[in-house]
């Protein structure tokens, strides 16, 4: 693992574009959020790509929102997103020749290594990020529906 980043990886039993499609949509975030934070997205962004804004109405003891920017974006491998603070949420979908996909979320502190320490975000994320990824592993395997996969559903 690189030095200040947080990394977990699950392998999913879906492709990738499925798992992307989730990912992706910020209005399904609180769906597969394990740290309890992530409440509902903000404004209308359906479909994240390159430079997408979105927001996101968040609650750690007191609530808040954030606004947000993709930062790294590859169709169904990588998407990640910053807001004011330096850091990174980074996902990256690696498909395997069985049809799974492995998915590692990062939390990249990088940027603002001390400080992060310090007050201890680099555990909490991590705790949070292991809760986070079965809930993504469910969501996509279960076949939850989502706007692509109930079109025309009867």
């Amino acid at each position: 693992m690189a030095k200040h980043q947080v990394s977990r990886s699950v392998v999913i039993d879906a492709p990738a574009e499925r798992i992307f499609r989730i990912i992706s949509d910020p209005r399904r975030h609180h769906e597969f959020d394990g740290s309890g934070t992530v409440q509902q997205a903000r404004g209308d962004a359906e479909r994240l790509g390159p430079g997408s804004r979105f927001g996101m109405d968040m609650r750690m003891g007191l609530p808040y929102s954030t606004s947000n920017r993709v930062v790294e974006y590859e169709e169904n491998r990588l998407i990640a997103w910053s807001h004011i603070g330096p850091h990174i949420w980074r996902w990256r979908l690696e498909p395997v020749d069985d049809g799974t996909t492995r998915v590692t979320e990062t939390f990249d502190y990088t940027r603002m290594s001390a400080f992060y320490m310090l007050i201890g975000y680099p555990a909490r994320n991590a705790r949070g990020i292991e809760q986070t990824l079965p809930r993504l592993k469910r969501l996509a395997e279960e076949g939850t529906p989502d706007k692509d996969t109930t079109e025309g559903a009867e």
